[in-house]
């Protein structure tokens, strides 16, 4: 039934002639019956005797009853109107507000944008579409609780009420997704600057509950129609804002969070391209494109080659070789990266099985992997299954990840080395792990950042932070490796520190398994078990076998 005939039906209703009539009808036979046997009833009382018509007494009676009955009929009438239409608005309240927050919800924001853009616009004014979104809300969920964070997101929402003004119009979308559309003058975009600024300012102290405290942060996108479109000139529509304040906020939570961005034509081709990256990453998956490639590990004292480490690339048909730094955030964010880390671990257990026994496979492990409690399971299961020795293979976690869950790292870590894989800590000092959890978690070997590790190549030579990470190491007896080993000044300030595992370019790029493949059979360290046209590997690779080169970009 549609709204309309509904308050058709309900005004009928309310204005019921039949129960009106009734009632009206009853209280004017009361008044003629009543006048009609009243003087007889008062002369009774008053005098005595029996002068009382009792067929008029009887009527009054009845007539009393008609006008009691009558009025109840009514008033329950008007009572259920009444209770009707408060249910009507309730439920329309529910159609059109968030229940939480009590802001406009997603369809009711679309209706109230297009409100307001079409009475402003005749007003030659704009108006400004800005995305709220909470960074991080699913941490806060998580380590606090739904409730506090439904807390958490009622006060925001008072917080942003207090600076908006009153024209504006504010919705919760969904979840830790707000939206607030606001008039302004065309030309004047400073007057939104400001309140953007001041949105941030009052959501930049913490949420205090009785027994907890939260820091919150927040990223905005926004949009306005004073542009039109570039094709058609056509004004935009409330759809339109919305979809460019979302693209806006995505660059804001791209660029690092807590800040706020305007909507540009350019991020649209970046949106698409996101799009197009994200289609082929699971169309990728399924046709195998992403394959690993390896990066040599040598003995800086020695020059002998030990291992590789294992970095993915993607063999796409449209984008040619992509590497890591591009699709691997993405995967993390749809949701595949486990899937392809076992597709692309799976296939180097297989490689490095042909590789001399003594060679070593580093194999790096994403903070999403670590959050499955089955990983170090699936993981021994693609070793059993390429028969790959586990005694071979190295893990890498890094530093980052110690402060998702230090005890399922534990865990994990635990029941890898129980089978003989070592497990090493990657980037070590860009995070933030403690000496107290190196004592106690059991690794292997400690990685140094690039970044450090680049120090060295200075005109001094020299980096006090990684000579304290090799002390740090010496100390609690684990094996260094230095990574982004560039040139022969930093190859040469390594060599003096002594007992150090290095990788980087000045050995050579990440090559492919049929390169390396290549390379090893020239050096002869094939396993001859699994090549018999191998070369024997009787003497281990030396320093001239594996020459270091200077390679750029």
């Amino acid at each position: 039934m549609t709204g309309k005939s509904k308050e058709n039906r309900l005004g009928r209703a309310e204005r019921d002639l039949i129960a009106l009539g009734i009632v009206v009808a009853a209280i004017l036979l009361f008044v003629t019956i009543g006048g009609l046997a009243m003087p007889g009833i008062i002369s009774t009382i008053l005098v005595g005797g029996n002068k009382t018509d009792n067929l008029l007494v009887s009527a009054l009676l009845l007539n009393i009853a008609l006008v009691i009955f009558g009025w109840r009929r009514y008033r329950e009438l008007t009572m259920e109107v009444a209770e009707r239409r408060r249910a009507e608005d309730q439920a329309r309240q529910l159609a059109e507000l968030d229940p939480l927050t009590g802001c406009l919800n997603r369809r009711s924001m679309v209706q109230a944008t297009e409100q307001m853009r079409c009475h402003h616009h005749s007003r030659s004014d704009a108006i400004a579409y800005g995305m709220i979104d909470v960074d991080l809300f699913k941490q806060i969920n998580d380590i606090h609780g739904h409730m506090a964070g439904d807390v958490a997101l009622v006060e925001l929402c008072h917080r942003f009420r207090t600076v908006l003004p009153r024209e504006a119009r504010l919705a919760r979308l969904g979840g830790d997704e707000f939206a607030f559309i606001v008039p302004y003058k065309s030309g004047e975009v400073d007057r939104i600057d400001d309140l953007v600024i001041r949105l941030f300012e009052v959501t930049s102290y913490p949420v205090q509950l009785p027994n907890v405290t939260i820091d919150v942060s927040i990223s905005i996108g926004i949009a306005s129609d004073e542009d039109v479109d570039d094709a058609d000139g056509a004004i935009i529509d409330a759809g339109t804002l919305m979809h460019r304040a979302d693209m806006a906020m995505y660059q804001a939570k791209k660029e690092g969070r807590s800040r706020y961005f305007w909507f540009d034509p350019a991020m649209e081709s970046e949106l698409r391209f996101r799009n197009q990256l994200e289609t082929g990453i699971r169309r990728g998956i399924t046709r195998e494109e992403f394959v690993p490639f390896y990066e040599q590990q040598i003995d800086v004292e020695s020059g002998d080659l030990v291992g590789f480490e294992m970095l993915a690339r993607w063999r796409s048909p449209q984008l040619g070789l992509v590497s890591p730094d591009t699709f691997i955030p993405v995967a993390e964010e749809i949701g595949v990266i486990s899937d392809l880390s076992e597709q692309l671990m799976a296939q180097a257990f297989v490689d490095a099985r042909e590789w001399n026994e003594r060679l070593t496979l580093s194999v790096n492990i994403s903070p999403v992997q670590l959050r499955d409690p089955w990983f170090a399971q699936k993981l021994l299961k693609h070793l059993v299954s390429a028969n790959f020795p586990p005694q071979r293979l190295e893990i890498e976690i890094t530093e980052s990840c110690l402060h998702e869950s230090v005890e399922m790292v534990r865990s994990m870590i635990t029941s890898l080395r129980n089978q003989g894989v070592k497990v090493s800590l990657d980037d070590f000092g860009t995070g933030y792990s403690s000496l107290e959890q190196l004592r106690s978690l059991p690794f292997d070997r400690l990685k140094i950042d690039r970044n450090f590790v680049s120090e060295l190549g200075g005109p001094s030579g020299h980096s006090k932070i990684v000579d304290a990470i090799i002390n740090l190491g010496r100390g609690l007896d684990m094996p260094i490796t230095a990574e982004g080993v560039e040139d022969e000044h930093i190859l040469h300030a390594l060599k003096a520190m002594g007992g150090l595992k290095a990788q980087g370019y000045l050995y050579g790029k990440p090559e492919s398994a049929e390169q390396v493949r290549q390379r090893l059979r020239l050096a002869g360290l094939l396993n001859s078990t699994n090549f018999a046209e191998a070369e024997p590997a009787s003497q281990p690779a030396s320093h001239a076998d594996i020459t270091p080169r200077k390679h750029h970009g």
